[in-house]
Order: C-alpha cells, then sequence, then structure tokens
C-alpha cells in the first residue's frame, strides 16, 4: 500500500504538471541557512536552461541541497546534493540534459550552470555563481568546454550573502566535498573524526518564486558573450532538455540514486 500510495502521488504530480501552463519566472529568491538572495532568470537569453532550472524548482529538488563546493575568487557551486541528517549529503535525482546556451558571458554576480568535462551539453542540475569576472583568463568559462550559460543574476545586495558563503573556510572530503565550505568547523574537528552536521553546511532551505511576471526587472543589461563566433552563441531552441521534458525524467527518476559526479569547471 506505501508504495502504491507513492506512485500514486507521482502519477498525480505529472498529471497536474502536464495541465498547467508553465509560467516563465523571471525572479526566484534562494534561501539558505546563512540568508536569502534573489535571482532574476533570462528567459529570454537562456529559456532552455531557465525551464530546465525551474522543473527543479517545482520538483522541490532543491529543497535541503546543499552549497558542495567553493573556490576563492572563482565560483559557490550548488544544486546537486541533499543533506538528509548524515554526512555526505546525497546526490539527488536529475533529468535529462539541458542544451548548452553561451549567450551571455560570466561576469561576477551571474549564475551559470555547471557540466562535465568535455561536454558542452550535459548539464542538469548543478549550478554556481560567479564570485568574479570569469569571462576571460584564467578561467575563460566564456569558452571553456563550449562556454558556460549564464541564466541569472543576483539581484540587489544579494551578493554581500554570496560572499558570506564564499568566505567560509574550506575542508577536502574528497571527491565532489574536495572544496567544501563549512561554518563553525575546524581542522581539530577533522582530527578527532568528526564530521560536519546541519550546523555546519551551508544548506539551500528552499528555491521559491517569487515574480512569475516575464522581463519583471527590464531595467538589466547582461554582458554578452563575445568571445564565441555568433552562431555558437544562438540557443537551439529546436533541440530541448528542460520544461516538462525535464520534469517528466526528474519524477521517473525518483526512486534511482544518481551518482554520477559532476566534473565541471575545472582549470
Amino acid at each position: 500500500m506505501k508504495n502504491s500510495s507513492l506512485f500514486s502521488s507521482i502519477f498525480f504530480s505529472l498529471a497536474c504538471l502536464l495541465t498547467s501552463s508553465y509560467a516563465n519566472a523571471t525572479v526566484v529568491e534562494i534561501r539558505t541557512n546563512l540568508g536569502n538572495f534573489e535571482v532574476n532568470l533570462y528567459d529570454n537569453e537562456a529559456p532552455e536552461t531557465v525551464a530546465n532550472f525551474l522543473s527543479y524548482v517545482r520538483a522541490g529538488a532543491y529543497a535541503n541541497n546543499t552549497v558542495h563546493r567553493s573556490v576563492d575568487d572563482f565560483i559557490v557551486q550548488m544544486g546537486g546534493f541533499q543533506y538528509a541528517s548524515s554526512f555526505p549529503p546525497a546526490p539527488i535525482a536529475v533529468g535529462l540534459p539541458v542544451i548548452n546556451e553561451p549567450v551571455l558571458s560570466n561576469v561576477r554576480g551571474t549564475l551559470s550552470m555547471a557540466k562535465l568535462g568535455g561536454n558542452a551539453n550535459s548539464a542538469t542540475s548543478q549550478f554556481f555563481v560567479n564570485l568574479s569576472n570569469n569571462s576571460g583568463r584564467p578561467s575563460n568559462l566564456d569558452t571553456q568546454n563550449g562556454g558556460f550559460t549564464v541564466f541569472g543574476q543576483v539581484l540587489d545586495n544579494g551578493m554581500q550573502v554570496v560572499d558570506q558563503i564564499a568566505s567560509l573556510q574550506t575542508f577536502n572530503f574528497g571527491g565532489p566535498f574536495s572544496e567544501l565550505p563549512l561554518s563553525g568547523y575546524s581542522s581539530t574537528d577533522v582530527s578527532n573524526s568528526i564530521l560536519p552536521d546541519e550546523d555546519n553546511l551551508v544548506i539551500i532551505e528552499d528555491i521559491v518564486i517569487k515574480d512569475g511576471t516575464v522581463l519583471s526587472k527590464p531595467g538589466l543589461n547582461p554582458a554578452r558573450n563575445t568571445l564565441l563566433s555568433p552562431s555558437l552563441q544562438q540557443p537551439d531552441n529546436s533541440s530541448s532538455g528542460g520544461g516538462s521534458l525535464g520534469m517528466l525524467s526528474i519524477l521517473g527518476l525518483a526512486f534511482l540514486a544518481s551518482r554520477r559526479r559532476m566534473l565541471s569547471i575545472k582549470d
């Protein structure tokens, strides 16, 4: 009966999703245990990526997610691992990869999709915030691996929260947690084999849609990626890995533990 009820809930959710209209949300709020910050999504410049991101938001996939990587003056990364009262956090179920849309530039304060090394069209759920202007050397995120897709911009004073996260000391727990930012944790804890918990991890409590009006922030003027040829800068909307198809994949994978490691943005 328990499994039957679970299946019924999932199919009910599917039915609701398939019969509902997908609003192109422009502003979302990322709520963390260190503070909240709002993000404007670039619906027109990266439509497939925004639809893919929102499918995870609507599925609740980012609730209790962790910021699992922080690199000084480079990026803070999240969206791939969920904390459920045990360490290490577990990978979340992911849908189909979304097509790359390297239209905008990876300048400070932008959100971009993480992806597998050597595969431009491999982004699923993980994303990062650019702490610096990473559009040129030494990172070259506007050209590396086909260019990293910028799909949003931190608004107002939100980078103060992001910078606070970035200021935390990082610890190496191996694999995707080799640059893990932790609060109230020390090398003594490591020596004593004390594992981090919810008091130490940076946890995304949820991501919620704040304004579903397309172009609710028309005054923003995002920097364009000028380092790729014009043909590579144009998103190919004929091949979609996001939106409704991405949501179907997420729900279909809800029973599977995805162990796919994101080998993202390594120099």
